[in-house]
């Protein structure tokens, strides 16, 4: 049965994935549910795609039962792709625990995907029951509004509804409640995509994919070169901003990259309390690999690693010369998204870039509660004297201080950034491990959603 929604004219469905054909996805049937209890409707992404008028019965409908949408795909399809995992090649994986649900334009003309977590067993969940803990998708909703409200290209969080199951896990307290979640994303093709047709070979399906993502990402580009170097200008602004925002994404394989250069899938992500270069989110991480520092650097690999599957269709050099414009990308966003975050104008990308890598060298030494800092020094040197009476305050001393602070003032201040200073006082909008601690707890102990819902309100998300 596929209901007719009571939506604004804005809703237009596209089945631009077929196009693709079979070779690309699997068809699936979504879990039967329990229980289908809504937690979390994003009004802002549902208005964006016309969808803000359906009724929390038809949302449900839509989104635990997963009822296709009228005009979009009759059935879920859970998507084909390799990866490297911890960069070590895994041909067994795939849409796993999700599938793409649909697909429709957003009020910008974007073509946008609709993509679960937790909505059951596919072709490729190896011994893995196809659910999503209650807690995943809080956090994952959490996450998707932090990172939307300091300015991170990420997916949206679109609907968390609870389904009534008793989960077992081993890094959870068991048994553990269960969800499933809808993220709203402009695309959920994968680096580890294009690696899956280079492994077997499938040159015609590369170019295909190519061309694809080309007509409806990025139509200023035509060529699998034109391709890489946009996806590599992109995936360089969204690793600045989460090294601006104090993120760790955790697992930063290559099935976790999307060719749009979104971030999205938030497993054990974290956020710094302090600045420090091997600060790892996945305990499972032994080597720290995806450390905080070495985020940039594994980006470029996973670039890399996208280059050497399109040389099955095009030249290495041009590949390589697409690749040169990651460094660059890179410098230029960090210093825009730091730069935003303090509220200052730049000025020199050269001179700018020594203060932001000044401003972190001494964070790190002196190891300066991070969110509060940010919060402290929003409009520049202007600020001194409300950050003199901060938590901080202590930590804005001594001839090192000084130094910085000097160098702060020779920048004029700018339109205030994510962290404006308004009713808060002096507590920074922050989301630490236990900040999500003392948010899940009132939900697990007495399902008390009254924290979570505040701070959803609290977090205004905005999709870059």
């Amino acid at each position: 049965m596929t209901l007719t929604p009571t939506t604004s004219n804005k809703f237009r469905p596209s089945l631009a994935i077929q196009a693709l054909g079979p070779e690309f996805y699997d068809a699936v049937k979504p879990a039967d549910f329990p229980e289908t209890t809504l937690r979390y409707r994003a009004g802002a992404a549902a208005e964006d795609t016309g969808l803000a008028a359906l009724s929390d019965e038809d949302w449900i409908a839509h989104f635990g039962r997963f009822t296709p949408l009228k005009g979009g795909l009759q059935s879920p399809l859970a998507l084909r792709y390799h990866g490297h995992q911890f960069q070590t090649y895994n041909p067994d994986i795939g849409d796993g625990r999700g599938f793409l649900y649909a697909q429709l334009y957003g009020a910008d003309g974007r073509l946008l995907d609709l993509g679960t977590k937790g909505s059951g067993q596919t072709p490729y969940s190896r011994r893995g029951d196809g659910r999503l803990t209650l807690l995943g998708g809080v956090r994952e909703v959490l996450a998707t509004l932090y990172l939307g409200w300091l300015g991170v290209p990420t997916s949206r969080s679109f609907s968390l509804i609870e389904t009534g199951e008793a989960l077992t896990r081993g890094d959870e307290p068991s048994p553990a409640r269960s969800s499933v979640l809808t993220r709203l994303s402009h695309s959920h093709i994968r680096f580890g995509t294009f690696q899956r047709l280079a492994y077997f070979g499938e040159r015609d399906n590369l170019a295909a994919l190519t061309s694809y993502c080309c007509e409806h990402y990025y139509p200023e580009e035509t060529t699998p070169e034109g391709l890489l170097r946009a996806c590599a200008v992109r995936s360089a602004n969204t690793v600045a901003s989460w090294m601006a925002g104090g993120f760790v994404h955790g697992v930063m394989n290559t099935d976790n990259m999307n060719i749009t250069g979104e971030s999205f899938d938030y497993g054990p992500y974290r956020f710094l309390p302090v600045l420090d270069s091997g600060f790892t989110a996945a305990y499972f991480d032994h080597s720290s690999l995806y450390a905080f520092a070495r985020q940039p650097e594994v980006m470029y690999w996973n670039l890399s690693r996208l280059a050497q599957s399109l040389s099955l269709i095009t030249d290495d050099k041009a590949l390589l010369a697409a690749l040169e414009a990651y460094a660059p990308a890179y410098r230029a966003a960090l210093r825009d998204h730091v730069f935003r975050r303090l509220a200052i104008t730049a000025t020199d990308l050269e001179t700018d870039i020594s203060f932001v890598l000044e401003t972190f060298a001494w964070l790190e030494e002196n190891k300066i509660p991070w969110p509060q800092f940010w919060y402290d020094w929003q409009g520049g040197g202007s600020r001194e004297n409300a950050a003199l009476k901060s938590p901080n305050k202590n930590y804005y001393t001594g001839d090192r201080y000084k130094a910085w602070f000097k160098n702060l003032c020779a920048y004029d201040s700018a339109a205030q950034g994510p962290a404006a200073h308004g009713p808060e006082g002096d507590r920074p909008p922050q989301l630490l491990y236990e900040d999500i601690r003392a948010l899940w707890s009132p939900i697990a102990e007495h399902d008390d959603w009254s924290a979570f819902n505040e701070t959803v309100k609290r977090f205004t998300f905005h999709q870059n």
